[in-house]
């Protein structure tokens, strides 16, 4: 009966953490009040997640003002897709 339980919740999941992720801010996204500003902090986290949000943002007619990277010359695609755009803002970290 466990193994039952189990493998039916398991089933009701989405497929992988892309999909889960862009299920939970879609909600938000589409729920809130058009003109509420927001703050994302690790969304989005993949280039498929930021290539989503860009859509959404269309769809809605919004843009973004920018994306802080703490690490601002880093390869990763999130950040190369925001530098590209000319979003990327640099997050200096807090002094000591």
């Amino acid at each position: 009966m466990q193994q039952e339980i189990s493998r039916r919740t398991r089933s009701a999941l989405p497929r992988d953490l892309n999909q889960l992720h862009l299920a939970l801010l879609r909600k938000w996204f589409w729920a809130r009040k058009p003109d509420a500003g927001f703050l994302l902090e690790g969304f989005p986290a993949t280039l498929l997640q930021a290539l989503v949000f860009d859509e959404w943002l269309e769809a809605r007619g919004e843009t973004l003002t920018g994306c802080f990277s703490l690490d601002p010359l880093s390869a990763e695609p999130v950040v190369t897709h925001y530098r590209t755009s000319g979003l990327l803002r640099v997050a200096l970290p807090a002094a000591a």
